[in-house]
């Protein structure tokens, strides 16, 4: 079955485009045409000593994309693929396979472990292939180091990709001791000592029964320890990525081994090279992310006694941690504000410092202010930089009390820097220091104001200024200018910027225009900011707001006219689009919330419209969305008057619910659905035929990404409630649908965070959806049409009540579903509401209820109840 392959192979890496193509083709073809053979092709030309590289390498990469691929529903037809081989044929090649680990040459070997690596995948969890494990562990004890290397490297990948309730313990100590006996000094060979030390990274999760037990534990931190001092750079990397991933899985585990880490730790950052130094900041970044989240899950008032699982790990190591901090922000490098993607030492060392802060809170400010204090007016830019990046780094976490003060004293001192100071690393610090300013200690919960009439104007001159500075401060002052905006959102009618906010505009316009505008993204962030100051604007300046609509509108306008653009000149052109739309979004949302300003604004809607519909013609995800998501808003404030639109509009609203590939599309053209179906009412009943039939194959189709299921249902639900009674054509189809959907979503024993979490998104959407269907029947003679759902709903809410794991946002929409099920049916719902098992204790838990909407609800719902059950 098997055929010769190799110059198929290497042609396909030919530089000659037509050799290459061609031989592309030859190996689709052979692939479709004759599967087995095609496979076992591949592993015999992996497996021969006597191939060249080139060939080798590739046909493994093209067996391993053979087994896996990125997109679920891919994934999933490659899995069955495999399993539906012929026995023999998947025999002969992993036979190959584990024979090619024992190759000399390094990247016939290491493609190899990666391909058993997902062939273990796939057939571990089915209960085949039981004894790979132990011939794998058999080769360990091989003497050439290269088989001992490559099969620690097949352990390692096996590890990352099956889970661990698919290997039994015993495997696991065997694989473990492997793993540690390989990364030990002993071993001579520093190839097969990292592989170990890598193996053993993606080997953590599956030691939960080997970290509960002391002797064991103690022996894998000593072993990871002392690799942490190996001479070698990559063993000495692959040790602390091992620590910091201990410090997240084992957290509670650590008490015992934290002073000797600490020490190693800090050697690291002061004497180790980059690489090295920045995994070790990273263990304590890990500390704090641990510690964080136990702080707040226990919120902060449990007794010093209490046995809140915390060990105060940064609290305690705070004298000496914060010193190794500070010191790190001084080792900057020359353009790191020039390059998107840096990450450095000083960068790495202020963000662990800003996690710390958040950890410990007041705790940490006198331990810092000494070193901002010493070096803030040093003549060198470093030590200003660093003084200004660290206090930047504690303004979250310490209490508003404690930082007011300093910021006070320290305000004029930084806008004068922003004005004056020679250096552009630290204008750059001392922007983004602000911006962390009025994010944090400016606005409505802010007892004493830091922004004050006395220097507001100063503050918005020097902003303004900045932002014609080099990008990256200038896109650092938008930043600034965002929050200063946002924490004015809740003034009322007159904003502390009213007086500025022509020039701001303004300004931020001409940002725009900016010729490197393109750098550093500061055009995005000029528009973001310009989205903000307008959405927190007030009526004052809404005369102001509506002369920028058609300023924008023009721009658009211009991107749409049709110059033949390359590739990378169209991609930036669909990125300004995408922020314009998104700009007119946030322009339409606040004209729209007053009927004054809504009626003016009126005369512009065709235009907009018009503007958007030639938005859809070109190819681009990310503008389809921002265009959408503008015509939602256009929609909810034009109201019924929206109709005129639909005949142009519907076919891309079609398209987007057929969207699968990019599903983000789909989540948000739904959500659109919803807005037409609220403004239109029954108008939207012509389209409903079609939008049905779109959303019920999305509900049934296994290609569409999960999360945009539950805003399906509730989808439902809205145009339930448009259409009312009309709805009955739908009911045959949609029902079912919502009933296995309730089924599903009804238990959630055994699941993890992310799937409860995502399984409260399913129900919430489902009972949104009988709501809809609830409130749209109600005062209408089909009422009864209902009656044979109510059982199955009433069940559906008991056990979701038995399970207690409903979030907030189910609990309000559950018992509002129980309040429409009575409210719609009357003496129908009245005695099965009787019957059924938990609806009175739910209703009493929500009456009693801390959350004012759900105990709300629950009100209305409890005077739904006695009405339905006295009549």
């Amino acid at each position: 079955m098997a055929m010769e392959v190799t110059q198929i192979l290497l042609n396909a890496q030919s530089v000659d485009s037509t050799v290459r193509k061609h031989a592309e083709e030859t190996l689709k073809q052979f692939q479709e045409q004759n599967l087995p053979g095609f496979l076992l092709s591949l592993s015999g030309e992996l497996a021969s000593e006597e191939k060249p590289v080139d060939s080798r390498k590739l046909a493994g990469l093209i067996l391993k994309n053979a087994l896996d691929a990125k997109e679920q529903h891919r994934k999933f037809e490659l899995v069955q693929r495999w399993l539906s081989l012929d026995m023999a044929v998947k025999a002969q090649i992993k036979t190959c396979l584990l024979q090619t680990l024992s190759s000399p040459v390094t990247d016939a070997h290491s493609t190899a472990s990666q391909v058993i690596a997902k062939v273990a995948g796939i057939e571990l969890p089915q209960k085949q292939w039981p004894e790979l494990i132990g011939s794998l562990l058999s080769n360990i004890h091989q003497v050439p180091a290269h088989v001992k290397q490559a099969t620690l490297e097949t352990l390692g990948y096996l590890c990352e990709e099956v889970s661990p309730d698919v290997v039994d313990q015993d495997q696991v100590n065997k694989i473990l001791t492997a793993v540690v006996q390989g990364m030990n000094a002993e071993e001579g060979n520093n190839d097969v000592r990292l592989a170990a030390t890598r193996a053993l990274y993606n080997a953590l999760g599956f030691a939960q029964a080997n970290f509960n037990n002391d002797m064991e534990r103690d022996f894998i931190m000593r072993v990871v320890c002392e690799a942490t001092q190996s001479p070698e750079v990559k063993i000495r990397q692959a040790a602390f990525e091992c620590l910091v991933s201990i410090s997240s899985t084992y957290y509670e585990k650590l008490a015992p081994y934290i002073q000797d880490i600490f020490n190693i730790t800090a050697k690291a950052v002061k004497e180790d090279v980059e690489p090295v130094a920045l995994q070790a900041i990273e263990f304590w970044s890990s500390i704090c992310d641990e510690e964080i989240d136990i702080l707040e899950d226990y919120g902060g008032d449990f007794t010093a006694d209490s046995n809140v699982p915390c060990y105060y790990f940064i609290k305690q190591a705070l004298p000496a941690l914060v010193p190794m901090l500070l010191e790190t922000l001084l080792k900057q490098e020359e353009d790191q504000d020039q390059d998107e993607g840096a990450w450095n030492l000083a960068m790495a060392g202020g963000t662990c410092l800003g996690l710390v802060a958040r950890t410990v809170g007041d705790e940490i400010v006198p331990l810092v202010m000494p070193f901002i204090q010493e070096n803030i007016s040093k003549p060198d830019w470093r030590q200003r930089e660093a003084a200004t990046y660290a206090f930047g780094s504690i303004l979250e976490g310490p209490s508003p009390d404690k930082l007011t003060p300093l910021v006070n004293v320290a305000l004029n001192f930084m806008l004068s820097a922003l004005t004056k100071d020679p250096n552009s690393h630290v204008k750059d610090t001392t922007a983004w220091t602000l911006g962390r300013i009025f994010e944090f200690l400016h606005g409505s919960t802010v007892e004493t104001p830091i922004i004050t009439p006395a220097n507001c104007q100063l503050i918005i001159t020097v902003l303004l200024q900045a932002m014609k500075d080099a990008p990256n401060v200038a896109e650092k002052a938008c930043g600034a200018l965002y929050f200063l905006a946002q924490g004015y959102e809740d003034t009322g009618a007159s904003s502390p910027l009213t007086p500025f906010f022509q020039e701001i505009v303004q300004s931020l316009l001409t940002v725009t225009h900016r010729e490197d505008a393109g750098e550093s993204r500061l055009r995005t962030a000029a528009y973001e900011t310009l989205n903000e100051v307008v959405r927190c604007s007030t009526d004052e300046t809404a005369p102001m707001v509506l002369q920028l609509a058609p300023i924008i509108m023009t721009e658009l306008h211009q991107t749409l006219e049709g110059q033949k653009l390359s590739s990378d000149e169209r991609e930036k052109q669909s990125e300004l689009q995408g922020l314009l739309c998104g700009c007119l979004q946030v322009i339409i949302q606040k004209l729209g919330a007053s009927e004054a300003t809504k009626f003016v604004f009126m005369q512009y809607a065709d235009q907009i419209m018009n503007l958007f519909l030639r938005v859809f013609a070109c190819r681009n995800a990310t503008v389809h969305e921002e265009a959408m998501l503008a015509i939602g808003a256009l929609a909810y404030a034009t109201g019924p008057d929206f109709a005129k639109y639909m005949p142009e509009f519907y076919k891309y609203l079609e398209m987007g619910l057929q969207n699968f590939e990019e599903y983000q599309v789909c989540a948000v053209t739904v959500g659109v659905v919803g807005d037409v179906c609220r403004a239109l009412e029954d108008k939207i009943l012509p389209y409903c035929d079609g939008i049905m039939t779109q959303l019920l194959k999305d509900l049934s189709s296994n290609q569409l990404h999960r999360s945009v299921k539950p805003p399906i249902f509730s989808c439902l639900g809205d145009i339930a409630l448009a259409i009312g009674e009309n709805f009955e054509k739908y009911m045959m189809y949609a029902m079912p649908m919502l009933q296995s959907a309730a089924e599903l979503s009804a238990h959630t024993s055994g699941a993890d965070d992310e799937m409860i979490e995502y399984t409260n998104l399913l129900r919430n959407g489902i009972l949104e959806a009988y709501s809809g269907i609830f409130q749209g029947f109600k005062n209408s003679p089909k009422t009864q049409l209902l009656i044979p759902y109510a059982p199955h709903i009433l069940q559906f809410l008991d056990s979701i009540y038995m399970e207690k794991d409903m979030d907030d946002v189910v609990m309000k929409t559950a018992i509002g579903v129980l309040g429409d099920l009575a409210d719609t049916l009357g003496s129908n719902a009245g005695s099965l509401i009787q019957q059924s098992l938990s609806s009175k204790e739910f209703l009493n838990e929500c009456l009693s209820s801390d959350d004012h909407l759900i105990k709300e609800s629950a009100e209305w719902a409890k005077l739904a109840i006695t009405r339905a059950i006295s009549v």
